[in-house]
């Protein structure tokens, strides 16, 4: 049965804030250099007004992991929440016109303003992320359009809308109503302090209810309190149908039952890793959609990372399905 969605994400609706700036600088903000910290409204307002030439972008990992999978011609949509200020503007209109759909409509009667990143890239590519989490974090199962999440092939769902407990219902809502018409859902673990956080309910959510999890070695070490990754890969492959570690500069692991593949990876300087995971993600859920062979899959994944990691942001620069055919990939 043909669906109308080849992937939905359900993801934080986030506006990435761009800036370069030297070490020194995060220093004297007392910005903690290449780690994802959460900060509160006040905060959030000196370190936007203390960037210097802004370049803003609509983020959030899910939205980018679709953004890419629209340039690559698969049709997608988000369930997001934003509010109907003028960034919450800005990230539905982009979304839209980078061929994702929107689905749920901007909030109006809400405290909390859209939500917004600012990430500072250093000279060395690596990048300080201060995220004010604003109305995105709130989104509950009202914010699930069954008929949309009935109508997709593949669902993708981001560890980190994890942290409030109408988050985990959002999630079971979608995947329940993905896999009731035949789809197939999946998660990205997102983070080791989000899985430590909850690692009973993601457990559970990888045991019973997802079909496909994504995520690196500390984040598979963390859900199974292991220090070996292999080891905990080992017991993820007896909960999870489709496992995938990404692995820095190391092969990428992809298991599916008895079938284990792995794939080499180009070492790359980065330029700016923000979003390599993300469009990792995205290369991997293209090959999926499309039915390719696991290491096919794990390849598009790569070739994705490699492309985003070689200039600043986290969205793809260059014609993905040109990279993929220089690849042999298609």
């Amino acid at each position: 049965m043909s669906k109308k969605y080849k992937v939905v994400g359900i993801g934080n609706a986030i506006v990435d804030v761009l800036t370069q700036c030297d070490d020194t600088f995060l220093d004297h903000m007392g910005i903690e250099k290449g780690i994802m910290q959460l900060v509160e409204k006040d905060r959030a307002e000196t370190l936007y007004g203390a960037m210097e030439s802004r370049v803003q972008a609509p983020g959030g990992s899910v939205c980018n992991t679709l953004a890419a999978l629209g340039t690559l011609g698969l049709d997608t949509a988000l369930i997001g929440r934003v509010r109907d200020d003028a960034l919450g503007r800005f990230y539905v209109e982009s979304t839209e016109a980078g061929g994702t759909a929107f689905v749920n409509p901007p909030v109006a009667d809400s405290d909390l303003p859209t939500s917004r990143s600012m990430i500072f890239v250093s000279p060395d590519g690596e990048r300080s992320m201060n995220t004010y989490l604003g109305i995105s974090a709130d989104i509950s199962p009202a914010d699930v359009s069954d008929d949309v999440a009935a109508d997709a092939e593949y669902i993708f769902l981001e560890g980190y809308l994890f942290d409030k407990p109408e988050g985990k219902e959002a999630f079971t809502a979608a995947a329940k109503a993905c896999r009731s018409t035949g789809g197939k859902t999946g998660i990205s673990l997102s983070d080791p302090f989000c899985v430590d956080r909850h690692r009973d309910d993601f457990r559970r959510l990888v045991k019973e209810e997802m079909d496909y999890v994504l995520g690196n070695e500390e984040e598979w070490c963390s859900l199974y309190e292991q220090n070996n990754v292999m080891d905990a890969l080992e017991m993820a492959r007896k909960e999870c149908d489709l496992v995938v570690c990404t692995r820095s500069g190391d092969p990428v692991v992809i298991i599916r039952g008895d079938e284990k593949v792995e794939i080499p990876v180009e070492t790359i300087t980065p330029v700016d890793a923000t979003g390599a995971g993300d469009m990792f993600a995205a290369g991997f859920l293209y090959g999926l959609a499309t039915g390719q062979d696991l290491e096919t899959c794990g390849k598009m994944g790569t070739t994705s990372a490699a492309e985003c990691i070689r200039h600043i942001g986290p969205r793809p620069k260059s014609d993905m399905k040109a990279l993929f055919q220089k690849q042999g990939l298609i």
